[in-house]
């Protein structure tokens, strides 16, 4: 590990995820008894998953519930087998944030930055660590998400005023 200054910021939780084997009664609780507003639909075979994108909050400060079922409970990633499956969290530089963590012996799951179900860069932090890279969730997977600039705007105004 390196002990260089960390060039990103962590500015907020930008999403939860949770799984189950039918959304059905995850959106009873989250949508009908909790009031979450239903924003959007994803799916995507490589990555097994069928979800509901709902949100709660507003403006930049808005957090994203993602509710999911597998396509194919056979098979991997089985989204429903955690049913808190994953951590979203907005970084303002997710480029800076993946190099510098990579050289501190970060493990990150296979696929790189790429687009998310929200249309935004993201990345996972894998939930083990391994020999190469000894650093991971601890059995959590993370989401790393690029924020958009009014979201970095929005909690540097907010860290002004602290």
């Amino acid at each position: 590990m390196t002990a260089t200054a960390r060039p990103f910021k962590v500015l907020g939780i930008q999403q939860i995820a949770i799984g189950a084997l039918s959304k059905s009664r995850l959106q009873t609780l989250w949508v009908d008894m909790f009031g979450l507003q239903k924003t959007g639909t994803f799916q995507s075979e490589r990555e097994n998953v069928d979800e509901d994108i709902c949100t709660i909050g507003a403006g930049p400060f808005k957090v994203e519930v993602d509710l999911m079922q597998p396509l194919d409970p056979e098979k991997k990633p089985a989204v429903h087998t955690t049913p808190l499956n994953h951590v979203g969290l907005w970084i303002d530089d997710l480029p800076q944030a993946v190099s510098w963590l990579t050289a501190q012996g970060v493990r990150f799951a296979p696929g790189g930055i790429r687009k998310g179900a929200a249309g935004f860069d993201i990345c996972f932090i894998h939930p083990k660590g391994n020999e190469e890279a000894p650093i991971g969730g601890e059995g959590v997977l993370i989401e790393l998400v690029q924020a958009p600039p009014d979201v970095v705007q929005a909690f540097a105004t907010i860290a002004a005023h602290s």
